[in-house]
């Protein structure tokens, strides 16, 4: 039985899981919030914020939004005065860290000096 190269022809980007996957890391920051996160998890927001540098409030809160929404993160609230907020890792953005992981191995092994 002989293999056949797939057809260019027939396919669309935007139907792989490449494609999907970037969608969802997409931007900036969100890959340096996952980060983080799997580095020192779970982070409050100032704490997050003080991490990434220079991001306003507003970008910082929307990108933790879509993040949560696309269930790679979750928010806690403890309902307390003033309101503390802490974020982590869902079991589903915890795996995702192993490809994000595979990232920072191959910089550390490709880094010029």
């Amino acid at each position: 039985m002989t293999e056949t190269t797939p057809s260019i022809e027939d396919a669309q980007f935007c139907d792989t899981g490449y494609s999907y996957t970037l969608s969802l890391i997409s931007g900036k920051h969100k890959m340096v919030i996952l980060y983080c996160l799997m580095e020192y998890q779970p982070v409050r927001f100032n704490e997050m914020k003080r991490y990434l540098g220079k991001i306003s409030d507003k970008t910082l809160s929307q990108n933790l939004k879509e993040l949560e929404a696309d269930q790679l993160i979750e928010r806690k609230v403890y309902p307390q005065i003033p309101p503390k907020v802490e974020y982590s890792l869902t079991p589903r953005g915890a795996s995702l860290m192993k490809v994000l992981d595979q990232l920072c191995v191959w910089g550390m092994e490709n880094r010029l000096a």
